[in-house]
């Protein structure tokens, strides 16, 4: 997939959902990062809860070009903001930097990554001392101190280091029974094929289920470090799994059932790839996190999901009793109600699912452990298990996303006061039953039938979603929304 040409300068330092991104050399700069690693490290200090009494500020990174150079630079803005920098030893998920701060009692982190973006990117996010992303509140002042200016001189120093990666697993065995897994999968006879798509969540899994049955039973594909990441971006979507797609087709058909779980560049989403190789984002797998955690573990508490979920995460959690929460787009939202009750699975569409038990933060070799574990409870392959749950809640339904640039913003701000003062009555044949504006503008079709119109915060993007009875009366959705957007 061909990258969008490169700016020629730099664009306002900004962060978004979560962090803040750009292109390396251009955007993404040690000029420009020091100043923001030294505010950010202020601010987790400034805002820390009452009774924080540390000084550490753990600092991680991922496997990108120069990542690991640039978070032993921003040591040094941590030691100039008079705090204490504690340094990951390799690359690590981010999901490691945020149970590092929890397990530590640190003031929070400071992590270099890029996350799902494309190769040329890289970026820093700011977690918080309860182990997650810190707010936009947060953020609006960590660019508050960046425009107001002052005087950050760095600090060279030596810098301690630790073993964030293997406390980080140690604190997943607590909390699963790995060598359970590794003994189910045995008794199954099935295979686990892991693509951590050479990200920073590489070799997770082989070492969490190190047993006997592992190493027959598992195996990484594209495991070594490549900052390119093959040519596109390192994000759990169908488009860049042909390899792995391919690998478990393989395997079901020498006769052993296969699973893929795909990571993210940084570790902190998930995708999956069922034994016929469908791809099975977290609209498919979120139903089965529920059914498992509410079912199988009686964990108590609300489902959470995105109103860009799927409406069978809805249906599955109702027909266990379980009250289900739906807030805007974003895992913030979702970590939010996290941290104020007992929530046993919240989750989003593009692969960020979090755990009320773990940490209030996507975490994917986490959530493909408990994959793992609600496979074996089931005896049932990934594919096999989808398919009853759709079937015992309405049937199949089938989703896709399509993200479409605008011409400018003037378009955009058409489009958006149509939609604001007339949304459509009729899409693609089908009334309208509802609109929904949680975020953007979502028209209700039918069940497990919808279409939803949402732009990006600071582009002229229209982000389009929808879920239908098939594949293609999907396309024909989008196609419409597609002719929609053209038209205004």
């Amino acid at each position: 997939m061909a990258s969008a040409p490169l700016p020629l300068e730099a664009t306002p330092i900004q962060f978004g959902t979560d962090g803040w991104r750009g292109i390396l050399g251009v955007d993404f700069t040690i000029e420009r990062l020091l100043p923001v690693a030294a505010a950010a490290a202020r601010e987790l200090a400034s805002s820390a809860p009452a009774g924080l009494t540390s000084r550490e500020v753990v600092i991680g990174y991922d496997r990108r070009f120069l990542a690991a150079e640039l978070a032993e630079a921003i040591a040094s803005a941590v030691r100039g903001a008079d705090l204490v920098p504690v340094l990951a030893e390799a690359a690590i998920p981010t999901p490691a930097a945020s149970w590092a701060v929890v397990e530590r009692q640190a003031l929070g982190a400071l992590v270099i990554t890029a996350s799902h973006n494309p190769p040329e990117w890289l970026g820093l996010k700011i977690k918080g001392p309860f182990g997650g992303s810190v707010d936009g509140e947060v953020t609006a002042r960590v660019e508050t101190r960046l425009r107001a200016g002052g005087l950050s001189v760095p600090i060279q120093g030596t810098t301690l280091r630790f073993d964030a990666m293997g406390r980080y697993l140690a604190g997943l065995q607590a909390r699963v029974d790995t060598a359970a897994l590794s003994a189910g999968l045995e008794r199954l006879g099935w295979q686990v094929i892991v693509d951590p798509m050479h990200g920073s969540a590489a070799g997770g899994l082989p070492r969490l289920l190190s047993g006997a049955a592992a190493s027959d039973h598992l195996r990484e594909i594209r495991a070594t470090r490549d900052p390119l990441f093959g040519g596109h971006p390192p994000e759990p979507l169908a488009p860049y799994l042909a390899d792995l797609i391919a690998e478990v087709r393989a395997s079901t058909l020498a006769g052993r059932p296969a699973v893929g779980i795909v990571f993210d560049g940084d570790g902190d989403r998930i995708a999956a790839v069922d034994e016929q190789g469908r791809f099975c984002s977290t609209q498919l797998l979120m139903p089965l996190f529920i059914d498992h955690l509410a079912r199988a573990r009686q964990l108590p508490g609300s489902v959470v999901k995105t109103v860009s979920g799927s409406d069978l995460m809805q249906a599955v959690a109702e027909g266990l009793g379980r009250p289900v929460l739906e807030h805007a787009v974003g895992f913030k939202y979702i970590a939010a109600v996290m941290l104020a009750g007992e929530v046993p699975v919240g989750g989003e569409e593009s692969g960020g699912v979090g755990f009320g038990m773990h940490l209030p933060e996507r975490d994917a070799l986490f959530a493909a452990l408990l994959l793992i574990e609600a496979l074996v409870e089931g005896g049932m392959p990934l594919g096999q298990r989808i398919d009853a749950l759709q079937q015992a809640h309405g049937g199949a339904a089938a989703y896709d996303r399509l993200d479409l640039r605008l011409p400018d913003m003037a378009s955009r701000r058409r489009l958006e006061a149509l939609l604001a003062a007339t949304p459509p009555f009729e899409v693609a044949g089908a009334a309208v039953r509802e609109v929904i504006r949680t975020d953007g503008v979502k028209l209700r079709l039918g069940p497990s039938h919808w279409l939803m119109l949402r732009f990006s915060g600071t582009e002229p993007l229209l982000r389009l979603y929808c879920e239908a009875p098939s594949e293609a009366r999907v396309a024909e959705v989008l196609d419409w929304a597609r002719q929609l957007a053209d038209s205004v």
